[in-house]
């Protein structure tokens, strides 16, 4: 389930993308293209289009991106299980320091009383 919910995001991601490189800054984009004729949809409609189109894509985005992380598997009681076992082989490390030599202090012997 969570591989088909990633291939959709991804498909939206890149749909998005799309759409927004057509638009232009400045309102034309793909609108600019069909300034000459208006027969089917006027410049105004396919701005408006694409501005609706961002809108649905980025929201559809969210709402995946959501699902994603509600369907994705987590570790259950199992996994605890596991991890306690380990944890419990592990062996304590020793309580006593290690001994190391002891420094004795240098006598100075060009001290001349």
């Amino acid at each position: 389930m969570y591989s088909v919910i990633s291939v959709l995001v991804i498909i939206v991601s890149i749909a998005l993308i799309l759409i927004v490189l057509v638009q232009d800054s400045k309102g034309g984009g793909l609108a600019s293209n069909f300034s000459s004729s208006n027969q089917i949809m006027g410049v105004r409609k396919t701005t408006d289009f694409l501005g609706k189109a961002t809108w649905y894509l980025a929201g559809g985005l969210l709402v995946l991106s959501l699902v994603a992380v509600m369907v994705l598997e987590k570790p259950g009681a199992a996994g605890d299980a596991d991890l306690d076992e380990k944890l419990n082989q592990i062996a304590q490390p020793q309580s006593e320091l290690p001994s190391f030599p002891s420094s004795t202090p240098i006598e100075d012997a060009g001290e001349e009383e």
